[in-house]
């Protein structure tokens, strides 16, 4: 083979190389920013989670304080 191929598959083989490197950082980033969002996505859902609507505990805590009403209703 003359030297003139040798060189193209040596430059071709370099070029293969640096993409397959830039390639494999960008497998890497995309990992740690798939470890990032999902931190994201479970804050996001215990801030939700923490921030919900009284009325759940709100019908426990009247039939709670019920006696307290009737008791009051009668003075």
């Amino acid at each position: 083979m003359p030297a003139v191929a040798w060189v193209t598959v040596a430059i071709a083989a370099l070029i293969i190389a640096v993409t397959a490197v830039g390639l494999l950082r960008i497998i890497w980033h995309l990992r740690a920013v798939r470890v990032t969002l999902g931190t994201v996505v479970v804050g996001a859902q215990v801030i939700a989670h923490q921030t919900s609507t009284v009325p759940g505990a709100l019908t426990s805590v009247n039939a709670s304080l019920k006696p307290v009403r009737d008791f009051c209703e009668s003075v």
